[in-house]
């Protein structure tokens, strides 16, 4: 029974509980760095050469950064491939033709084979049909319970979709592509309301909810439904659809796609799979870096006079590596990755559109800006760090940039990364489900933690 009369009184007995627990707590309850070394245990499941452990097997995409030469690893040009397709090769068709590559690139990734052409007209109809939210979803589910993060309201709406599913345990292969494809396509159209609502209720801003349109494309669609008089560019539209494709897939072993396939080794549902998903790559370290790359820029250009100064400018970066300005992270966002190495072919990609829009946009000095982080930072990283890795601009720090000249809130950075990258976790969610050893993933952990002699409460 609470001795505590009242909400206020029970808050503040709380905050001083927690106060005094959380003094108990430091650097010594930390397990040391030392033990890892001790026990070979390889921290972020990352080899001592910076090499990924391996921890399973897919054949859905590829990340190349590196080869090895005689047990050792040496920088190469970035290579990104898609069922065996290079990256490069998918972009440069649908582009030169004048196709959106969406759906054409999401049938690959799901089903494992480029489409024919009538079966990209049946996945596109399916989608566009798909893209329409059950009916009281959005007024149960998001208006009811608006939330300040959009990432927050999709995962949580994720899971509610769960209840709107006559068979959602139904582990069929032929069900499983089924609320594949349903999620695919009611990602854009949670993400358009999450984000409408938020607005309103936390931003003053007039409530749109538009319905979305069949005969549009995914990124003419959401660009419909996130701006209130419905107007977008075809280039806007085609600039987005570069976008989303660049970040539908990056290999099994990223953190979000890599959360996907542990929860689905348990043997439960799509749903709560593809939420823990959601949840991962709504961290800064992992979607949530491109938004963090704008935050960083936005101290630069603030803090930094003459941004064409190469002498200013590496000043700048040598103390945000000093954690003595910008978010006191340490961190250089947009720059490094941990597979590549000389280049991130979806930065190269976004970075040649960038220029040209920058261009149109008046907006070459802000994108000379990022141009000249990407070049200085190696060498201030090597003069602050003593480390010589070879480092390359990944794609985050670009992707952040376009999204800013598109005029597309912040806000909507890393729903744009899921909605884009929800493909490539159903195709994963699929692979593992089926997956013929049927194991679930369970690595394990050392437990250093001593024996205590138990202690009865009276005499504590």
């Amino acid at each position: 029974m609470s001795d505590f009369k009242n909400q206020d009184q029970m808050e503040d007995v709380s905050r001083d509980f927690l106060q005094s627990i959380c003094a108990q707590y430091g650097p010594q309850h930390a397990v040391p760095a030392k033990y890892y070394e001790q026990y070979q245990v390889k921290r972020g499941l990352r080899n001592a050469d910076g090499t990924g452990v391996m921890a399973g097997i897919t054949q859905i995409g590829d990340v190349r950064g590196y080869v090895l030469e005689g047990g050792k690893k040496q920088p190469a040009p970035g290579q990104l491939i898609y069922r065996g397709y290079d990256i490069n090769d998918l972009i440069g068709d649908f582009m030169s033709k004048g196709r959106f590559g969406y759906e054409e690139t999401a049938y690959l990734l799901l089903f494992g084979t480029l489409p024919t052409e009538d079966q990209l007209r049946t996945f596109s109809a399916m989608l566009a049909h798909y893209r329409t939210l059950p009916k009281g979803f959005t007024e149960d589910m998001i208006l009811k319970a608006p939330s300040r993060d959009v990432m927050n309201k999709l995962a949580r709406s994720t899971l509610a979709l769960y209840s709107y599913d006559e068979n959602p345990e139904d582990n069929s292969l032929e069900y499983e592509l089924f609320q594949a494809v349903q999620l695919i396509a009611r990602y854009p159209s949670i993400v358009a309301h999450a984000f409408a609502c938020k607005r309103h209720y936390f931003d003053n801003e007039s409530l749109f909810l538009h319905i979305p349109q069949p005969d549009l494309s995914v990124a003419e669609n959401f660009l419909y439904s996130v701006r209130h008089d419905n107007r977008y560019s075809e280039a806007e539209a085609r600039l987005l659809d570069l976008c989303l494709v660049l970040h539908m897939e990056h290999g099994g072993g990223n953190n979000s796609a890599f959360s996907c396939r542990v929860l689905s080794s348990t043997g439960t549902d799509i749903y709560s799979a593809i939420a823990a998903a959601v949840g991962s790559l709504k961290g800064p370290k992992h979607g949530g870096a491109n938004k963090k790359v704008m935050e960083m820029f936005g101290y630069i250009e603030r803090d930094v006079t003459d941004w064409k100064d190469d002498d200013a400018v590496a000043a700048y970066l040598e103390k945000l590596l000093r954690k003595e300005t910008g978010d006191g992270s340490g961190l250089i966002y947009g720059m490094g990755h941990a597979i590549y190495t000389l280049s991130d072919p979806r930065a190269v990609l976004l970075k040649q559109f960038a220029r040209k829009v920058a261009e149109e946009k008046g907006m070459l000095d802000e994108f000379q800006l990022f141009e000249s982080v990407e070049r200085l930072t190696p060498e201030v990283f090597h003069r602050v760090t003593g480390q010589d890795k070879v480092m390359c601009a990944n794609v985050d720090l670009y992707s952040g940039l376009v999204y800013k000249m598109m005029d597309i809130p912040s806000e909507l950075y890393t729903p744009l990364f899921a909605i884009a990258r929800i493909v490539g976790w159903c195709a994963h969610r699929v692979e593992e489900v089926y997956n013929p050893s049927g194991r679930i993933i369970r690595p394990a952990y050392r437990a250093l933690c001593p024996d205590h002699k138990f202690v009865p409460l009276d005499e504590r």
